[in-house]
């Protein structure tokens, strides 16, 4: 610049009698120096990924810092979880300082603040909001100075509904790069160098894509060429019109790498912060849209084995717990001024997203502490379900009055269960207080059956009497001449082939036209598992084995049948399960596991990390539940976190890191003819894959052992126990209310004995009339109680909530707090309501304000 401005300064002051050569020589300087300067640049995105729980040595602040003033020009990104500055603010505490004025100053942005650095897709969107809510909350109390502008992470943690998630938060920009850690996965290269990422609702954020050039990188099974800005990775980014190409590394917290570019690299490249990147690199009026859905999200982990499904299924159920304990929480502190124990439900929701950490699933076997993170989830969901636990109180006791509990927002006339310890009096029945007459039941064991008709978000109370008689026989499961089984309810007519291994012969719906939703020329038997037990014969299947059948349940209302058979010599037990007038199929499977035997596609000896093959991705030849379904040129729909999409692919296999696909179950799967008339939903206790394909029926993964991840032994030590239902219906996802039964499958009605009779017996405090719009969450915080309401099935026009008589104001809000807007509340004697409109798969959440008084 000092050249130009000589030369501008020898023009101005009338110097033009220089020699000529001078001139030239001085004109030829600047505009060299002028194309060094406009050269075309790449940019970097570096920092740190990793936290307490994963990895961060105790003085790792100071170098961190060290780091960035020995190195004036390197801004840098972190995905740190949280919790890791409870203990660097005070073993570290002048570098802590220093942390702070750096991400004042914006030379350090913190890119991912959730609590437990979740993949996000696995979990439901209630844990992906509550993880960044708790995770901001963290990172403000240490950092008061701090914004939070852009999402990025290290592994894939990513979900087709996060931008509505990120805009209500107040984060405007993200990435969905995560080229230097893709064990997990990775998602689908898109064209050009910025796009606007269109979530399932329609909310648009501007993101950086995996670059269409950006390929996998060669003798890798972790990186794509994008982890560094090499000159063959910024060469082609220009010759594909990429105009600022940018590579990403966040490196693990604990390397002592310093700036992550050496050696032989594009030059210039800078460092920066993804902000800065958006708001003074990239050219953000050049964009397309593209609407992301989960199978552009390509990730697969070791679906199928033990220790993973155990994770996922206490995640599930400590996840399911804990919102439905808000709930009564709720109720109970609105309608009676009971204490509402937020600071118990803060602590039970950090152990829960702890348990939703991506190292829990991703390296379940690693330890930390002499536990593996298998075993810490264990002890973390135990204690959330600990302390939902003791706020429903399930506990049984020698009363006979019943409060019976519906968390969901509209009326139900269901069934609720609980143990009843009266064995003196084993004929029993239940009588409505409300309404005075007796309810439907049926005693199982220890176990009541209780059908309760019970008001939106509310209670009501029964009492259990002595029954005058015993009824002992029904014959809604009879046993026919051939040795089938035929269960008969109002709904279905279900045969049972004992001879092929208790398989479903035929599933025939009596209020479905008598359709027939069994496959019955497949050469695949239904409800049959089958699985390579590849040091023990090959293909096994239950279907070659002759079932013992033993009624459990006959009515009058509860249809209950046990299936044993056996696999390989292993024995094998399932559960069947109907109720009159519901449409959901029942299924409790055991397998009693004696050794750990080997399952999958063939035996792995000699694990090489960079081998693009591995037995562990070919979910065809695990142990699979398996549903050949009479429905022809078949579709397939899935949900995913505030989301439902029909599925592309051709298949669900693939056996290699290249070729990953997104064959994920989150709470369901549905297949339906081609013209949508009829379909069966197949619904998971827990995240797992499924399989699908034009000559392969519908199966759940069951089973997976051998070696995975790492070369870990994923092995088989335990029995197996999985609950799966099914679901015949008419029409599509949308018709058959799938998201209405998951809700169903998450919330249960939850009765609880009283000491006493309540003077009130019965109570509501919100009501949503919309049809198909579900209460996600209600919850107190500090002063005010919030709702969280979603619309899965798409109606768009205006729905009321009615909530009761004392509210004093109704504010619809942002994720972060903000408001949106002031709603008016329509007042009445009785109750208060208001209209409210959402998208489809959008959802609103409501900041409610109660005239109450003081809690006891």
């Amino acid at each position: 610049m000092k050249i130009i401005y000589r030369i501008i300064k020898y023009f101005k002051n009338g110097i033009l009698n220089t020699s000529l050569k001078s001139v030239l020589f001085i004109f030829g300087v600047c505009i060299s120096f002028l194309n060094v300067y406009a050269q075309d640049k790449a940019y970097f995105i570096d920092g740190f990924h990793g936290g307490i729980w994963g990895h961060y040595p105790e003085k790792y602040t100071s170098y961190i810092v060290n780091q960035l003033e020995k190195y004036p020009e390197w801004n840098i990104n972190l995905e740190i979880e949280p919790e890791t500055w409870d203990r660097a603010s005070k073993i570290d505490a002048e570098a802590f300082k220093k942390l702070q004025a750096f991400i004042k100053n914006g030379r350090v942005e913190y890119v991912n603040p959730t609590f437990g650095q979740s993949y996000l897709f696995n979990i439901t969107g209630e844990s992906i909001i509550r993880q960044f809510a708790y995770g901001m909350k963290k990172l403000k109390y240490y950092f008061p100075d701090i914004s939070f502008h852009s999402y990025s992470s290290e592994e894939p943690c990513f979900t087709s509904a996060l931008p509505q998630i990120l805009q209500s938060f107040g984060i405007t920009y993200a990435s969905l790069k995560n080229p230097n850690t893709c064990w997990g996965g990775y998602t689908k290269a898109h064209d050009g160098d910025l796009v606007n990422w269109v979530g399932s609702d329609g909310s648009t954020i501007k993101m950086v894509p995996r670059y269409a050039f950006e390929s996998l990188k060669p003798g890798s099974t972790w990186e794509t060429i994008g982890n560094s800005t090499s000159n063959q990775y910024v060469n082609e980014a220009f010759k594909n019109k990429v105009e600022q190409p940018i590579g990403m590394c966040l490196q693990d917290a604990g390397w002592k790498w310093g700036p992550w570019l050496k050696g032989n690299f594009y030059k210039p490249t800078l460092y920066t912060t993804w902000t800065n990147y958006f708001e003074h690199v990239v050219d953000t009026t050049k964009t397309t849209d593209w609407k992301v859905n989960q199978e552009d999200i390509q990730v697969s982990l070791v679906w199928g084995s033990q220790i993973l499904q155990k994770i996922a299924q206490r995640e599930r159920k400590a996840s399911n717990s804990i919102i439905q304990a808000e709930k009564i929480a709720s109720i109970s502190s609105i309608l009676n001024q009971s204490v509402y124990p937020e600071k118990i439900f803060d602590k039970a929701w950090r152990t829960l997203l702890l348990s939703e950490h991506h190292d829990c699933w991703i390296v379940p076997y690693n330890t930390k502490d002499g536990k593996t993170w298998a075993d810490m989830v264990k002890d973390w969901t135990t204690y959330t379900n600990t302390v939902s636990d003791s706020v429903i109180k399930k506990n049984t006791s020698a009363s006979t009055f019943i409060k019976v509990y519906n968390t969901k927002a509209y009326s139900t006339n269901s069934w609720a269960k609980l143990k009843i310890d009266h064995k003196e009096t084993p004929n029993v029945m239940v009588k409505n207080l409300v309404t005075n007459k007796v309810a439907e039941s049926q005693l199982i064991g220890d176990t009541l059956y209780l059908k309760a008709k019970i008001p939106a978000m509310g209670y009501a109370v029964f009492q259990i009497k002595k029954a005058p008689k015993l009824v002992t026989h029904y014959n809604g499961i009879i046993k026919t001449k051939s040795g089938n089984y035929i269960i008969n309810t109002s709904d279905y007519k279900i045969v049972i082939d004992q001879n092929n291994g208790g398989s479903i012969k035929n599933i025939i719906s009596k209020k479905l036209n008598n359709k027939e939703f069994v496959d019955t020329t497949s050469s695949f038997a239904f409800n049959s598992l089958r699985g390579n037990f590849y040091n023990d014969g090959g293909i096994k299947s239950t279907s070659s084995t002759k079932a013992e059948i033993k009624i459990l349940a006959n009515g009058p209302y509860i249809y209950k049948i046990a299936i044993q058979t056996q696999i390989s010599n292993v024995p094998v037990t399932q559960i069947i399960e109907l109720t009159d007038n519901d449409p959901l199929i029942k299924f409790d499977l055991k397998i009693d596991w004696k050794k750990n035997v080997g399952i999958g596609a063939y035996k792995e000896n000699h694990f090489q990390a960079t081998n693009l093959k591995k037995a562990f991705y070919d979910d065809k030849q695990k142990l699979l539940a398996l549903f050949p379904l009479h429905l022809k040129n078949q579709k397939v729909f899935k949900n995913a976190p505030f989301d439902v999409m029909e599925s592309k692919l051709e298949n669900t296999f693939f056996d290699s890191w290249s070729e990953i696909k997104n064959n994920i179950i989150l709470n369901w799967v549905d297949i339906t003819d081609a013209k949508e008339n009829y379909g069966m939903a197949l619904f998971s206790d827990h995240t797992t894959s499924y399989t699908h394909g034009k000559d392969f029926p519908l199966g759940l993964t069951i089973q997976y052992s051998g070696i995975g991840l790492w070369g870990r032994n994923y092995s088989i030590e335990k029995p197996t126990e999985i609950h799966y239902e099914l679901l015949p219906h008419k029409g599509n996802w949308k018709t058959a209310e799938l998201w209405k039964h998951t809700f169903e499958n998450k919330e249960p009605l939850q009765a609880v004995y009283l000491k006493n009779k309540p003077i009130q017996l019965e109570n509501s405090i919100l009501n949503i009339t919309k049809k198909g719009w579900l209460l996600m969450a209600f919850y107190k915080n500090e002063n005010d109680y919030y709702a969280r309401i979603f619309n899965p099935e798409g109606d768009e026009s205006a729905g009321k909530i009615i909530l009761n008589s004392n509210v004093k104001s109704v504010e619809d809000v942002m994720l972060n707090g903000k408001s949106i807007s002031k709603l008016q509340p329509l007042k009445n004697k009785n109750n208060t309501s208001i209209l409210l409109s959402i998208p489809q798969f959008g959802f609103k959440t409501l900041k409610i304000t109660y005239n109450l008084p003081k809690t006891k």
